[in-house]
């Protein structure tokens, strides 16, 4: 059953999409978002056996859509690809290291709940002297606190560049700033000969960045506020994420919406894609908001809206979808963590999640103790990310809150969600 769905969506995808020609794709350089040209063109009743045989090679990667689309048109699983010629990067033991380091944090998050925090905090310590992410230390430091309650650990996270929830409820805590965010006024409107709706010059641009290009002066070429999202990327990518940039972009549609749902948005679209418009992830979720095909599909469908796939790389039809979403979502979940969760691994997984009596009960180290705990990692951290944001967010569009409070509303019932 499920099969026959599958093929009746790529068959309904076919009559609905606009159609590719085998030049068109094939001049396409490798990247992911050729894969998503790949799959689009496969999915053509248009498209030949043989064209579907020779495109297929041409993939960077097969995922399961690749893999799905290419047996219904051909009967036949895909070949293996090639290996691909990558660029050499210098091996970077800091990775070994972070194997070990997600392995000591992960004892040490086991032993507090056997309620030992004496015996964790040394499995913390050790986390945090191997982890060599700002993130990942500032999350060692704060469970030192949590297992030793000793203030130190708190006056050393509140010296931390990184904008995250630990960092937040440290400062919120000690009544200190929380860290500099940047969201800059950009007056110049266009950054001609770059199309930010179109998938492969966004391709092309990302090679160049990741290639190591003076990226201050490649970025300045995209200042921008039409290119915002590429601009504060490329930024970032500069500084190595030591500033913390926060654009509130596409005001003229936002600034009509209320200020929290304004801050949910920006907050999912920079933990998304930093604003990115033509985004496309491996899994072929599409555009500034990453929408699911199948979801593009389900919300056109409700709004009664005849759309292509790639005017989610509009974004401001992003936006609008995005906010569609996010009514239904908040039908049920009234927190934005939960929110958050529902956003990423969907309204099935939350739902079970949050309908497990263990997990947010009003208990010691809680809720960040179910926060660690939650086997899906993706959505974990995602969560976590996404609510930082939504704090800075909030505050920036006038609303005064703190992460401390919000963080305690999480264990009281009435937040959970109604299901």
């Amino acid at each position: 059953m499920v099969r026959i769905l599958t093929i009746l969506f790529i068959l309904t995808l076919s009559i609905e999409s606009k159609t590719f020609t085998f030049n068109e794709v094939h001049k396409m350089p490798l990247s992911v978002a050729k894969d998503y040209y790949i799959w689009r063109f496969l999915t053509q009743k248009s498209t030949n056996i043989i064209e579907a045989k020779t495109i297929i090679t041409e993939a960077s990667k097969l995922n399961k859509k690749l893999r799905v689309s290419y047996k219904a048109k051909t009967g036949r699983y895909p070949p293996k690809l090639a290996k691909r010629k990558r660029e050499i990067t210098p091996f970077n033991p800091n990775w070994r290291n972070r194997g070990k380091a997600h392995k000591s944090f992960y004892r040490g998050i086991a032993l507090m709940k056997k309620n030992q925090p004496s015996k964790a905090y040394p499995y913390f310590s050790n986390a945090y002297n191997k982890y060599f992410k700002r993130y990942d230390k500032d999350k060692s430091l704060f469970w030192l606190y949590l297992s030793t309650k000793n203030t130190k650990y708190l006056k050393e996270l509140t010296k931390s560049y990184h904008i995250n929830i630990y960092t937040m409820v440290a400062c919120d805590t000690l009544h200190t700033s929380y860290p500099y965010t940047i969201t800059q006024s950009i007056r110049k409107s266009k950054t001609y000969g770059f199309d930010i709706t179109d998938a492969i010059d966004w391709a092309k641009l990302k090679t160049r960045v990741n290639r190591g290009y003076d990226l201050d002066n490649l970025a300045d070429d995209y200042c921008s506020q039409e290119c915002i999202g590429v601009y504060t990327y490329i930024k970032a990518r500069a500084c190595k994420y030591r500033k913390s940039y926060f654009p509130m972009p596409y005001r003229s549609l936002m600034k009509y919406m209320p200020k929290q749902r304004q801050a949910l948005i920006y907050a999912i679209a920079r933990q998304e894609t930093r604003f990115i418009p033509a985004s496309i992830s491996p899994s072929f979720a599409l555009g500034m908001m990453q929408f699911m095909p199948f979801l593009v599909k389900h919300v056109s469908k409700k709004k009664g809206d005849h759309i292509d796939l790639d005017d989610m790389f509009n974004p401001y039809k992003a936006i609008e979808y995005a906010d569609y979403h996010l009514d239904y979502l908040e039908k049920y979940l009234k927190h934005p963590l939960f929110i958050a969760y529902a956003y990423n691994g969907g309204i099935g997984f939350t739902r079970r999640f949050l309908k497990n009596k263990k997990h947010f009960k009003n208990a010691k180290y809680e809720p960040y103790l179910t926060m660690e705990s939650m086997k899906n990692k993706e959505a974990k951290e995602y969560g976590k990310k996404v609510l930082a944001n939504y704090v800075i967010y909030m505050n920036k569009l006038g609303i005064k809150i703190k992460m401390l409070p919000l963080i305690n509303k999480i264990v009281y019932s009435n937040s959970i969600g109604r299901f």
